[in-house]
């Protein structure tokens, strides 16, 4: 039995096709193994959304090629081999086989033709019709939170991302589908599923028999009322897109308790400029509103974003803006990043007019801004008791327990193992930067 070390980066999408490749693998006869030096086969699914990921890749493989006697099988797969495709053979020495991000399930047809004598196997070929999308339990990222992709790709083509090219068009499941593997995961005892795609919320099944049913002006908010009526106890749903993002969707979360008040809304710019440049769709005003309405609900809803600081022909004036709608949004957490240019984008040709001494500068001041807006933010949960899944035993904190609450936050509490997996009441006591404390009710 061939033993298969499975190492990912990137997304959530990138962990699913990890946990399908890895359930797929298992069937064939392989065994995964998280000890890389007894591995005979070593698989890295990569990511190319920034160009520190992308050369991360490069040095992981020259330090698995040093730190080896006799090289085991290596296989690219992900945006990086989608991309790259039968370049990667000439550009990192020892790679055997790469396989497209619609050819996952073909990875043990791959390992067979290298394993058979068969040099620089590539695959980047479309997904089967009849694709199996279940993961095995055994090969779950959580025994108590699973991912489900409900849409794949990308059609807005923003002038910085690669996603679209690596990823290819929208093509959503069918609710039906969805459906099924909601209950599937139900059954076996999963508390938590996170809805996943690269744009969640745009959602277009040509198909959409199943949920004629339920309200919303949009399927993807009848989609999330579907959902939450089969029962399952905590529904979550990430990334969104603001052009996408209608109040339907607040309106689903207000009713059902089940999606959980957490929402994933990135900005990328405060700048009206910046965002036309980046072809975002959206205007500062109008993401405003969405905020407005977030805000404004029942629920209490938890708000993070992404921002892109240094794009190019981003000017102080566009950057102040910025700052102004962290300010103004007061996001419990922002993901900051410096531009990265990504070669086959429209952006990747346009003058690169910030200095990387003036994006360091940005991103420093970004997110002092954002950490203080951050730390008066969650001070709003002291005292409060929030309903968590503990997940896993602290890796800090000796005799407590690691969870996340349902609008997405870290809470740590004193517990034995034994409440693992189960849904319980936590007074929150302490905040950190970015976690909670408490003690269970």
């Amino acid at each position: 039995m061939k033993k298969v070390y499975l190492e990912t980066f990137g997304c959530q999408m990138n962990v699913s096709d990890s946990e399908r490749v890895a359930t797929s693998l298992e069937l064939k006869g392989f065994a995964i193994t998280s000890d890389e030096k007894a591995a005979d086969v070593v698989l890295f699914n990569t990511c190319s959304v920034r160009e520190k990921a992308e050369h991360k890749l490069y040095a992981r493989v020259g330090r698995l090629r040093k730190s080896r006697t006799k090289m085991p099988v290596v296989g690219i797969m992900g945006c990086v081999a989608q991309l790259e495709g039968e370049t990667l053979f000439k550009k990192i020495s020892g790679v055997d086989f790469v396989i497209g991000t619609k050819a996952v399930s073909r990875v043990s047809d791959a390992i067979g033709k290298v394993l058979d004598g068969k040099q620089f196997v590539a695959d980047l070929g479309d997904r089967e019709l009849n694709y199996d999308w279940n993961v095995a339990a055994s090969q779950r990222h959580s025994p108590y939170v699973a991912f489900i992709p409900i849409i794949e790709g990308c059609n807005k083509f923003c002038t910085y991302c690669i996603v679209p090219f690596s990823r290819g068009r929208e093509v959503s499941l069918t609710a039906s589908e969805i459906i099924r593997q909601v209950l599937r995961l139900r059954r076996e005892g999963v508390k938590e599923i996170h809805l996943i795609g690269q744009n969640v919320n745009s959602y277009r099944p040509k198909n959409q028999s199943g949920l004629g049913a339920f309200k919303g002006a949009t399927p993807f908010a009848k989609l999330l009322r579907a959902v939450a009526a089969t029962g399952i106890e905590r529904i979550k749903f990430n990334t969104s897109f603001p052009r996408d993002f209608h109040a339907d969707i607040v309106e689903a979360i207000n009713e059902n308790e089940n999606l959980c008040n957490w929402v994933h809304l990135p900005v990328q710019s405060g700048s009206d400029r910046v965002l036309k440049a980046m072809r975002r769709g959206h205007t500062i005003a109008s993401y405003m509103k969405m905020i407005d309405n977030l805000k404004a609900s029942k629920r209490e809803i938890s708000l993070t974003t992404d921002i892109i600081v240094g794009f190019p022909g981003e000017t102080a004036e566009d950057f102040e803006e910025t700052v102004k709608a962290v300010e103004y949004c007061e996001y419990d957490a922002a993901y900051i990043f410096k531009y990265s240019p990504r070669p086959g984008t429209p952006a990747f040709n346009m003058t690169d007019s910030v200095s990387a001494d003036e994006k360091t500068e940005r991103f420093s001041r970004l997110e002092a801004v954002q950490k203080n807006s951050q730390n008066k933010t969650l001070q709003r949960y002291l005292g409060q008791t929030l309903k968590v899944l503990p997940e896993k035993e602290s890796a800090n904190y000796s005799n407590q327990l690691s969870s996340h609450s349902t609008c997405h936050k870290v809470v740590n509490f004193e517990a034995s193992a034994d409440m693992l997996g189960n849904v319980v009441d936590v007074r929150i006591s302490d905040v950190k930067a970015n976690s909670l404390f408490g003690v269970m009710v």
